[in-house]
């Protein structure tokens, strides 16, 4: 049976109203060309960006596995919130270099930073990584919650919503994915701080909170030793998965490229920074409030996974359900959108235009459509494995993931904006290598019961300090290569590392920001440090 009363369903046919609505405005502006379909025409403002950047990264799977994940172990997990700092990193540091190459997409970056082969590799990592990490994750995920919230099937709401979603980006676009998402980002945000608020009420404020669910789930850092959250992996490993997510990632980047210049880029990274800190209030913390209803006897939590959706059922009054169910369903739609268009721009740009590089505006775009449908379809069948990996919590199954994946990219993206010594063979020696090792860690997770000795230890290695060790190795392996053959035709790569930049160039990124550009990055830091002290048991 559905949660929702009938005043819900006025209250979340509003929302419908308001997003077909944007969505339509969106719609009502012909797409010219690639720029206009995949770039928004590279017109979009800070806001619109920042909120994008958010609504990207808080799909359903994020609220959902998130508070799962404080119901289950607390706030271990905070540590990969707080990678609002990274969000800045984007803006002062990755994003001018690649303004200044005039790329759709970073596989098109690595073209020309290193070679082709980095290209081709980057274009079909990421799309298998799309399906493994953001698809079947976000489907997945949104399933659970439609199927709690309007009582049907779990396959009908998750397809339901997939198609819904799937029309409007694949006919309208970036432009249409980030003007719905800055609708849908005040949605979430207003129906989660809603149900914080009561939930806090409920257990009897912060302090009952505190004392009720124990100390332990109020404690950031872990024993080196912990099996799970070793204090070492979140805060080393979280960052090396953090950097490769939120400064090299399609997913992400795309939004910020979607500016009319740096300077706007940039304020719409910081301004996203400051929202990425909010999920662990809204999001974590009403896990831990269902975990402490839990213990008090107010709630029946069958699994963490529906601690969300538990505290929307058991708490919230008429219409507030209706306004937190939008919220839900807006993370998963901004979500399957942004993931939709990421896959739809690196097939198009990076695979087909490559095979086809004559081939008419027309026909990219009707390309790039197909291939969002197809990527979709793995999605799909990816979604029965997931639950053999990560121990069967949503948020860490994608964290684990993600770790396997991260360090080479990482790697090469630092290392190729840092020192302009680092050659093709490298970067494309460090990528190939570092898949082979994540496919080899993946397999043996899947298979680690059978595996004994040194086999069963790579297999259940805690996956934030295997995200380390993968690191220290594309990093040795890249200036390794690097130095043993011979150095890249600098005057190929001029503009595109910090050896190769020009006066002028160092002049216009000295141009494009302000004081108060870099006042609120400074306070931004330091409410992430303050956080990160508070949480210690």
């Amino acid at each position: 049976m559905s949660v929702l009363e009938s005043v819900d369903w006025v209250v979340l046919g509003i929302y419908f109203l308001a997003l077909v609505a944007v969505a339509v405005w969106v719609l009502r502006q012909k797409q010219k060309d690639t720029s206009d379909y995949f770039l928004a025409g590279r017109s979009v403002g800070w806001f619109v960006i920042g909120a994008s950047i958010f609504a990207s990264n808080i799909g359903s799977e994020h609220v959902v596995g998130l508070a799962g994940t404080g119901a289950e172990s607390g706030m271990p997990m905070a540590h990969y919130e707080l990678h609002a700092w990274i969000v800045l990193l984007l803006g002062w540091l990755f994003l001018p270099f690649y303004f200044r190459s005039n790329v759709f997409t970073m596989p098109e970056f690595l073209e020309k930073r290193f070679d082709a082969r980095s290209r081709w590799f980057l274009s079909v990592f990421s799309l298998a990584g799309y399906v493994i990490t953001k698809v079947s994750v976000t489907i997945y995920a949104g399933g659970l919650v439609v199927s709690q919230l309007l009582g049907i099937d779990f396959w009908t709401g998750a397809l339901g919503i997939v198609i819904i979603t799937g029309l409007y980006t694949v006919v309208g676009g970036l432009k249409a994915v980030v003007y719905t998402e800055a609708l849908q980002t005040v949605v979430l945000i207003a129906g989660s701080c809603v149900i914080t608020y009561l939930g806090l009420q409920e257990v009897g404020g912060w302090e009952e909170l505190k004392a009720t669910a124990g100390s332990d789930h109020f404690n950031m850092w872990r024993p080196i030793s912990d099996p799970d959250f070793p204090w070492t992996g979140m805060l080393i490993g979280g960052t090396i998965v953090g950097v490769w997510y939120w400064c090299t990632d399609q997913y992400i980047v795309q939004r910020t490229l979607a500016a009319h210049n740096i300077k706007i880029g940039r304020r719409g990274a910081i301004f996203g920074a400051y929202l990425k800190i909010l999920p662990i209030f809204i999001f974590l913390i009403p896990g831990i409030i269902a975990f402490a209803l839990k213990q008090k006897g107010l709630i029946e939590l069958e699994k963490s996974d529906q601690a969300f959706t538990t505290l929307v059922t058991a708490l919230l009054p008429v219409g507030l359900k209706g306004l937190v169910a939008g919220g839900l369903m807006a993370a998963l739609m901004s979500s399957l959108a942004s993931v939709f268009n990421s896959c739809s721009t690196i097939f198009t740009i990076d695979i087909y235009k490559k095979l086809r590089p004559h081939a008419p505006e027309k026909k990219l775009l009707r390309i790039g459509k197909v291939a969002t449908g197809i990527v979709v379809v793995l999605g799909i069948i990816w979604i029965p494995i997931m639950n053999k990996i990560g121990g069967g919590t949503l948020y860490q199954y994608l964290q684990s993931v993600q770790s396997y994946i991260a360090p080479p990219i990482t790697a090469v993206f630092i290392l190729g904006i840092a020192w302009k010594r680092v050659n093709a063979k490298a970067a494309i020696t460090t990528l190939m290598s570092g898949l082979v090792v994540a496919a080899l860690r993946i397999i043996a997770e899947l298979n680690q019961e059978s595996l004994s000795g040194f086999a069963h230890q790579f297999a259940t290695i805690n996956f934030a300090h295997m995200a380390i060790f993968m690191f220290i190795l594309s990093v040795v392996i890249c200036v390794g290569v690097s130095l043993a053959t011979n150095p890249p035709d600098y005057a190929t790569i001029a503009g595109l590392s910090f050896g190769t930049l020009s006066d002028s160039q160092k002049a216009e990124n000295k141009e494009s920001f302000t004081w108060l550009d870099i006042v609120l990055s400074v306070m931004l830091v330091v409410v992430v440090v303050t956080v990160l002290a508070y949480f210690t048991g």
